[in-house]
């Protein structure tokens, strides 16, 4: 059996602290649940919700308002029935491309028909770090193990600020290069905001007070893109190491936010009487180097085209994860994809990355962008913690 995508949809991202600030995240997470089983002002023709097997979440920061199976407590939240089960999933920032993935071969083996994949982080609420550091805090230790010192003697931790700056120097990107990169992903997020292209993707989430009250205001617009960023601007922030390249510029924004995605199989679809929006052609996981952490994205595509057939010149768009601007840079010198392709509404350094969410946050945004430019196949990848990458590839079956 095929997989395929229904419908995608995702909140507006919200910086730390800010219009999504109020929101718990079992909560975002059910709003973002409820859309996708509803068909809008017309509550008679919202999907059954029983018709959904189960609900696979991904989050990373596993603590607090987000521990305790964030995937069920956001059903509980939602207008799903107490039936429909569900799970959480940490594979860092892959976690709900991950959540994708195992939902779609649910639905291809049969076992399942239809099931909702996505994710959800709250960065203002869970601060990231948290599920390692806090612990730590308290004396209760900490995740790196005597044996995997033993084994990476030359390193006391795993870190992305680490990795981001050994990539930029791998690939010999220069301070400038980042730069000129951080500002392209503003431009471009600011120009797909003005033109509406991100309006058929967004949940609307009314903001609630510091009181948990709904208030009037609503959020549907990512709130980190800078319309009047300068390179000026970009090139006088602070590196984040004296001797490094990288800055908080051409870094992802620290996010609030929750996405997700209705998967089905054909039987899946005729009991939910809707055309699919896209097909999984391909999904494949590559473990890679955890101290350079963040360049696992490149061997990954290179083997999941290797798999497909697919040339890099066949796949009409690119979601690369921009973690750091070295990551999607790097990725490009080293595929020789076309650069207009690569992130074309911008990426995580302009819209955010609301980490277990972000899987299906680009995948949603992804799907909706070959569906306007009428582009046949896309790729979607992420650097993950511990020196990982998921490679999905998706057809267009609405040309």
């Amino acid at each position: 059996m095929d997989a395929f995508i229904v419908r995608a949809v995702r909140t507006a991202g919200g910086r730390k602290g800010g219009r999504l600030a109020g929101w718990h995240p079992a909560d975002l997470s059910a709003q973002v649940l409820n859309a996708l089983i509803s068909s809008g002002a017309d509550t008679a023709a919202d999907l059954d919700p029983s018709c959904i097997e189960d609900v696979i979440w991904g989050c990373v920061g596993q603590a607090g308002e987000q521990a305790a199976n964030i995937g069920r407590n956001a059903v509980l939240a939602s207008r799903l029935p107490e039936s429909v089960p569900a799970v959480s999933l940490d594979r860092q920032c892959g976690s709900s491309q991950q959540a994708l993935h195992f939902a779609a071969q649910a639905v291809m083996s049969g076992t399942m028909d239809v099931v909702i994949a996505g994710g959800v982080e709250s960065m203002t609420r869970v601060p990231m770090f948290t599920p390692s550091t806090l612990p730590l805090k308290n004396g209760l230790g900490y995740y790196f193990s005597p044996d995997m010192k033993k084994r990476y003697p030359q390193v006391d931790d795993f870190s992305q600020f680490v990795g981001a700056e050994m990539v930029a120097a791998k690939y010999q990107l220069s301070k400038d290069q980042l730069d000129l990169y951080a500002l392209q992903s503003h431009q471009r997020a600011t120009k797909a905001t003005e033109a509406g292209y991100f309006q058929e993707e967004i949940v609307p989430v009314r903001m609630r007070l510091p009181d948990g009250q709904m208030g009037t205001e609503v959020h549907d617009t990512d709130e980190g893109i800078r319309a009047q960023a300068s390179l000026e601007a970009i090139q006088g922030v602070k590196k984040l190491s004296e001797d490094g390249r990288l800055t908080a510029a051409t870094s992802s924004q620290i996010c609030d936010g929750a996405s997700g995605v209705l998967v089905a199989n054909e039987r899946g679809l005729a009991r939910l009487g809707l055309a699919p929006m896209a097909r999984i052609h391909h999904m494949s996981v590559l473990g890679h180097d955890p101290v350079i952490m963040l360049e696992a994205p490149i061997p990954a595509t290179l083997r999941a085209l290797e798999r497909t057939g697919l040339r890099i010149d066949q796949i009409d768009s690119f979601e690369v994860n921009e973690a750091f601007a070295s990551v999607p840079l790097a990725w490009l010198a080293a595929t020789g994809a076309d650069p207009a392709r690569l992130n074309p509404n911008g990426g995580a350094i302009a819209l955010g990355h609301p980490l277990g969410a972000s899987g299906t946050k680009l995948m949603t945004t992804l799907i909706h962008q070959l569906r306007r430019s009428r582009g046949r196949y896309g790729l979607q990848t992420m650097c993950e913690g511990g020196g990982m990458a998921n490679v999905t590839v998706v057809e267009n079956l609405q040309i």
